[in-house]
C-alpha cells in the first residue's frame, strides 16, 4: 500500500483552510476587474463570469444565482455566525431550497449542480488550497459544460490533492452521486494488485476485439494539470521519463515527445488507440488542461505497443495495458506489473504516488479516484444492443458502454466499448473479475438471441459489500 501523508476528507485543520480566494465565480452582474499579479499565479486558468458564457440560458442562469448569492458581504457576515443563522438568513426551508436550486440550474446534468447550494458555495467560495485553488476553478468545466450527450458528467476537478479535503463539502456529495453512494468520510478504499486471483478472463474472439486495463496516477507534491505551471508540467514529466527508463524485459521501450512529433505521426498514433486526442473536448479545454498544448506532453510505450504510459493529458500519468484479442487475464497480469514497478522506480528517485486511505489514488476528476481503474473490451453484439433490455442489462451488471472512439462518441454499427463503471470501493481485482463475469454475460445473451432463444435481466450487483 502506498505511503504518504493521509489526507482525511471532510476532516479540515484551520491551516488548510486560512487563505481566502480574492472572487467570486458568481458575481455575475458585471465583468470582475483583473486580478494584481501578486494575487494569483500566472499559471492558473482564468476563471470567466457566466456573463461571458455565451447563451442567453446561461444568462439567466447566471442571473438566478446573483438573485440568490447578490448580498455578498450579508452572505459572509451570516456565515461567519454558523450554519443555523445562514440558512435562516437565505430565509429557505430545504424544500425551498431544492426548488430554488431547480430553478438555477433548468439545463445543468452534471454532479456538481445536482450537489451545489447556495449556502455550500457562501462557506467555499473564499477558501483556497495552499496552491492558490479556489472554488471558482474547480466548477468551472461544469458551469460552462450544461450537459453531455452520452454520460452524467462530474463537472468539476480538482487543482492539486488537497482540493478534496478544502472543498470537502462539495467533493463529497459529488463524489457520493458519481460512485453510488461511497461516502468517503467513513468509508476506506481497498487496493489489490494480484493478477492472479482473477479467473475466467480469456473472451470469444469471435465478439472480443480487443482488451485494455488503463488507470492514472498522481505525483505527490505537484499540482493537477487543471492548476499545474509549466514548470510542474515539465517536472512531472522529468520525474516519469527518468522512472519508465528503468523498465525491463517485456516493458522496456521509449518516450516519444508530442513536441517532437509530425502532425503524420500523432495522428495514426491517435487512430490506432495508442495516443490520446488533442485537448477539443469542451470538458478538458474548460477546465484549463489544454494550457500550453503540447508542452511537456508525450507518450511512453513498450516495444510492442501493448504497456503505454501517458503524460500531462488529464492526469499526470496513464498507465495502459491493451492488446488485440480477448485475452483480458494477460492484459491484466501486465497492468498489474507494469504499475508496480512504475511506483517502485518514483519510489526510488525519492517521489511518491498521491493516496490516501478513503480516497484511494487521487486523480484531477473525482470520477476516477480509486483505483482509477477502467477495464474495457471493443465487443460486438448486434442483436443484444438491438434489444429494449439492453441497458439494463447493463445498468445491473455495473457495466458502461461508450463509442470505440472514447467518451465523446456515440457507438457506431454493432460494436461497443464496454467498461466496468465503477473505480472507487472496489479493488482492481474485484473490477476486473465483474467485468469479466460481465462481459462474458452479454457474449451468452447474444449467442441466445443468435438461436432465437430468450435472455434474461440479472439480478442488480450491489456496488459495496455489507
Amino acid at each position: 500500500m502506498p505511503c504518504g501523508r493521509v489526507c482525511r476528507p471532510g476532516i479540515h485543520s484551520s491551516s488548510s483552510t486560512g487563505k481566502t480566494a480574492p472572487r467570486s465565480l458568481l458575481s455575475c452582474s458585471a465583468p470582475p476587474p483583473e486580478e494584481p499579479s501578486s494575487n494569483r499565479t500566472s499559471c492558473k486558468p482564468p476563471v470567466r463570469s457566466w456573463p461571458d458564457c455565451g447563451s442567453s440560458d446561461q444568462r439567466k442562469m447566471a442571473s438566478s444565482f446573483s438573485r440568490i448569492v447578490s448580498g455578498r458581504s450579508r452572505a459572509v457576515l451570516l456565515a461567519s455566525l454558523g450554519a443555523g443563522t445562514l440558512a435562516a438568513g437565505y430565509a429557505m426551508t430545504d424544500s425551498a431550497a431544492a426548488d430554488e436550486k431547480r430553478k438555477i440550474y433548468p439545463q445543468h446534468n452534471n454532479c456538481m449542480a445536482s450537489a451545489l447550494t447556495p449556502a455550500i458555495y457562501a462557506k467555499l467560495r473564499d477558501k483556497l488550497t495552499p496552491n492558490n485553488w479556489s472554488l471558482d476553478q474547480c466548477i468551472q468545466t461544469g458551469v460552462d459544460n450544461p450537459g453531455h450527450p452520452f454520460i452524467k458528467t462530474v463537472g468539476m476537478v480538482a487543482g492539486d490533492e488537497e482540493s478534496y479535503e478544502v472543498f470537502a463539502d462539495i467533493f463529497n456529495p459529488v463524489i457520493a452521486d458519481r460512485h453510488n453512494g461511497y461516502d468517503p468520510r467513513v468509508m476506506k478504499h481497498p487496493t489489490d494488485l494480484d493478477s492472479s486471483k482473477v479467473t475466467s478472463g480469456m473472451f470469444d474472439e469471435n465478439y472480443v476485439l480487443s482488451s485494455r486495463v488503463r488507470t492514472g496516477r498522481s505525483i505527490r507534491g505537484l499540482s493537477l494539470p487543471p492548476a499545474c505551471s509549466r514548470a510542474e508540467r515539465r517536472e512531472v514529466e522529468r520525474v516519469a521519463v527518468q522512472a519508465l527508463s528503468g523498465l525491463k524485459d517485456d516493458l522496456a521501450g521509449r518516450y516519444y515527445s508530442l513536441g517532437e512529433m509530425t502532425e503524420e505521426e500523432q495522428q495514426l498514433l491517435i487512430d490506432d488507440h495508442f495516443l490520446f486526442d488533442k485537448p477539443v473536448s469542451p470538458l478538458l479545454t474548460c477546465a484549463g488542461m489544454g494550457r500550453d498544448w503540447p508542452d511537456a506532453r508525450g507518450i511512453w510505450h513498450n516495444n510492442e505497443k501493448t504497456f503505454l504510459i501517458w503524460i500531462n493529458e488529464e492526469d499526470h500519468t496513464r498507465v495502459i495495458s491493451m492488446e488485440k484479442g480477448g485475452n483480458m487475464k494477460r492484459v491484466f497480469d501486465r497492468f498489474c506489473r507494469g504499475l508496480k514497478e512504475v511506483e517502485r522506480l518514483i519510489q526510488e528517485r525519492g517521489w511518491e504516488f498521491m493516496w490516501n486511505e478513503n480516497l484511494g489514488y487521487i486523480l484531477t476528476c473525482p470520477s476516477n479516484l480509486g483505483t482509477g481503474l477502467r477495464a474495457g473490451v471493443h465487443v460486438r453484439l448486434p442483436k443484444l444492443s438491438k434489444d429494449p433490455r439492453f441497458s439494463k442489462i447493463l445498468d445491473n451488471l455495473r457495466l458502461q458502454k461508450r463509442g470505440t472512439g472514447g467518451v465523446d462518441t456515440a457507438a457506431t454499427g454493432d460494436t461497443f466499448d464496454i467498461s466496468n463503471n465503477d473505480r472507487l470501493g472496489k479493488s482492481e481485482v474485484e473490477l476486473v473479475q465483474l467485468l469479466i463475469d460481465g462481459v462474458n454475460h452479454l457474449i451468452e445473451c447474444e449467442k441466445k438471441l443468435e438461436k432465437g432463444q430468450d435472455i434474461k435481466i440479472p439480478d442488480p450487483i450491489p456496488q459495496f459489500k455489507k
